[in-house]
């Protein structure tokens, strides 16, 4: 591999960046779901939403650790470029591999969630077809 140099960790910054945002939306989402199913248990404690609960848990948790690798990698390209500043160059490169393996694990849970996010809505269609 030729240098890494500081410009190639930096690059990832705004991709990491936009990422994140989208992570924390899909949170917010979910937070707001969770509180209107837990205003709706209370009144009918339904099978339907207990469900409904234990799949927006499971995506709630995902979700979680798409955060966590996402901002490790975000961490770990940070220290890459302090590495390379120091002149750690070898290091630098390890610890770059790394980062990338961490956003392809967030990623990978980000597409699984979306699976599961898919499932939970083709579960309402098919309630809407049935009627």
């Amino acid at each position: 591999m030729e240098d890494l140099t500081l410009t190639t960790p930096a690059v990832l910054f705004s991709a990491i960046s936009l990422i994140m945002l989208a992570y924390t939306n899909r949170f917010l989402a979910y937070a707001a779901v969770i509180r209107d199913l837990h205003s709706k248990y209370k009144k009918n404690k339904d099978k339907v939403l207990i469900a409904q609960i234990k799949n927006i848990k499971q995506r709630l948790y995902l979700t979680r650790s798409m955060q966590i690798f996402g901002i490790s990698s975000l961490l770990l390209c940070v220290l890459t470029m302090f590495l390379i500043y120091i002149q750690q160059q070898t290091l630098a490169i390890w610890v770059f591999g790394m980062a990338l393996i961490l956003l392809i694990i967030s990623l990978v849970l980000l597409i699984i969630e979306i699976q599961i996010s898919v499932k939970a809505l083709e579960h309402h269609i098919n309630d809407i077809e049935e009627k």
